[in-house]
């Protein structure tokens, strides 16, 4: 699926909806793309969708992960691989003890340890394809490995068909 934002705020109402288009099962959504693409932009919206507080999450660059609780006991943990050197660093982080069922894990840089990822998890590609001309167009490429990931990002697909704001292709 490819999802065109004009907007940093567009790109917010697009990470907003994708946690009611989860189950039970939770969710591990790989998230890549350049400095400043909006990789933390895209969490502050689903932190939004669960009802948590968005000028509370930052980057974890140099924490690793953050976990941050929603009202209704939703779990989100933001993870940024930015800085880690190595897979078994990862680990040693925890990175292992926050792929619980239920959770909504969202890790940045996440192209750099593609074999940590569970099999089953969703994946966001964020570009900037005109920074000069169009500086807040993004464009999101999202992929579905497994049967979890496949049905979220099909509800996804459906929620952001009522947004006005975005162009699915």
């Amino acid at each position: 699926m490819r999802l065109r934002s004009p907007s940093p705020e567009a790109t917010r109402a697009a990470a907003r909806l994708l946690p009611g288009c989860l189950d039970e099962q939770g969710l591990l959504v790989a998230l890549s793309g350049p400095l400043g693409a909006g990789k933390t932009a895209f969490v502050k919206g689903m932190a939004e969708g669960l009802g948590i507080d968005p000028d509370g999450v930052a980057s974890p660059t140099f924490v690793i992960a953050s976990e941050y609780r929603a009202p209704s006991g939703a779990r989100l943990a933001h993870v940024d691989c930015y800085r880690v050197a190595s897979t078994g660093e990862l680990e040693a982080a925890g990175f292992r003890d926050l792929l619980e069922p239920g959770a909504l894990i969202a890790v940045e840089w996440a192209d750099r340890f593609p074999e940590a990822l569970p099999p089953d998890h969703l994946t966001l590609r964020i570009e900037r394809p005109d920074a000069a001309a169009a500086p807040a167009l993004r464009v999101l490429h999202a992929g579905a490995s497994g049967p979890i990931a496949r049905a979220a990002l099909a509800r996804w697909r459906e929620a952001l068909a009522t947004l006005s704001e975005v162009e699915l292709d």
